[in-house]
């Protein structure tokens, strides 16, 4: 099977992602860059055919009928892939992300040690945010596969698609995946509480009705484990907060403050060499003052509060980058990854006055 064999290649090369599309060579994206994989060229009708024998007869009914479609798919000894299917200018094209089999430790991905330490929490709220593609799905992992070999309990996950797959260790798992085992994530969410479940993990907090339903969730003694698209811990409060009623948020605003544990909040930056990828993190611990400032709305204070707080175990996005340049891991010029980070703090990290937290250990393994 030509498919097989491209993401094969791919996983080969330690690539991140491959596109196929009619009429272009495959491209693989290395270390942030797009390449061209290898010669081969796909028909109109071949990529039909390959979406066709991704989906199978009935999910490819609901990728005509809508144009795009997000499944999942394994090659055997080889690995697991998130795909997405769509159309562009009438024709099929397919985006597989690469998921690693093995699901990597913390200290492999060189997230700090204090995360290890979340992950032992009975109940409450840890979210993992940054944008699409920022290996928020392998933090979760890693998380879940240190309550798996130390923590009798049952752990509900809640994916779209699945990606990385757990093996009952000390913990009994049962993974669902949107769209085949339930419908939505809310649905999916609200079921599971009848599940009799000890950690609930969330691929995505899409919606108030989700969000709602976790933060209750977090409330009534589960550990919680979700993800939001948003670049720091300031902006994940104030967006769990505003996505309800004006009327609604000062309570919203009291339950976050009680339930919320952390946010870990993190960037992919490829290394000085452009051989691989290393994480940056900013870590916000839920302190009393953190209590405070999120009961109060006060969410431009939080970025202080953190930086103040590292005897907690905090970290702030700067010190995380500090940290990366003093191990002659990356460049400064390559923490320019928003508006935020401007010329004074390059010049700051270049200089090397921001003060630096170092994680558990070295990377080793880059994230997905």
């Amino acid at each position: 099977m030509q498919l097989d064999r491209i993401l094969k290649k791919a996983v080969d090369k330690d690539a991140s992602d491959v596109h196929l599309s009619a009429q272009i060579a495959p491209i693989m994206r290395l270390n942030t860059q797009l390449e061209q994989l290898d010669d081969t060229i796909f028909s109109n009708d071949e990529m039909e055919q390959l979406a066709l024998y991704i989906l199978g007869p009935e999910a490819y009914k609901v990728y005509e009928a809508a144009g795009e479609i997000d499944t999942s798919y394994r090659v055997e000894k080889v690995g697991n892939f998130r795909i997405n299917i769509y159309r562009h200018q009438g024709k099929t094209a397919i985006a597989a992300r690469i998921i690693k089999s093995e699901v990597p430790s913390l200290e492999e991905l060189g997230l700090p040690e204090t995360i290890g330490a979340l992950a032992r929490y009975p109940s409450g709220l840890i979210l993992v945010t940054g944008p699409t593609g920022s290996g928020k799905s392998t933090t979760l992992a890693s998380m879940i596969d240190i309550i798996n070999s130390e923590r009798n309990s049952h752990i509900v996950t809640l994916e779209d698609p699945i990606e990385y797959i757990h093996q009952n260790k000390m913990s009994y798992i049962t993974q669902r995946e949107i769209g085949i085992d339930s419908q939505d994530f809310n649905l999916a969410l609200r079921s599971s509480l009848r599940q009799d479940p000890d950690v609930i993990m969330i691929g995505e907090l899409r919606d108030l009705e989700t969000i709602a339903t976790a933060i209750t969730a977090a409330e009534t003694g589960h550990l919680v484990l979700a993800t939001l698209h948003t670049i720091n811990s300031a902006q994940t409060v104030e967006r769990m907060v505003d996505v309800f009623p004006s009327h609604q948020q000062q309570q919203v605003r009291i339950q976050l403050a009680n339930c919320l544990r952390a946010v870990i909040s993190q960037r992919l930056l490829p290394n000085k060499a452009n051989t691989r990828m290393v994480v940056a993190t900013e870590l916000m611990v839920c302190t009393n003052a953190i209590r405070v400032l999120i009961r109060e709305g006060k969410y431009h204070q939080i970025p202080n509060a953190i930086f103040t707080g590292t005897k907690f175990g905090m970290l702030t996005m700067d010190a995380s980058l500090q940290n990366l340049i003093d191990l002659n891991m990356i460049d400064a010029g390559v923490t320019n990854f928003d508006s935020q980070v401007d010329s004074q703090l390059l010049d700051a990290l270049s200089a090397g006055s921001v003060p630096a937290i170092k994680p558990a250990a070295k990377t080793r393994r880059k994230a997905k």
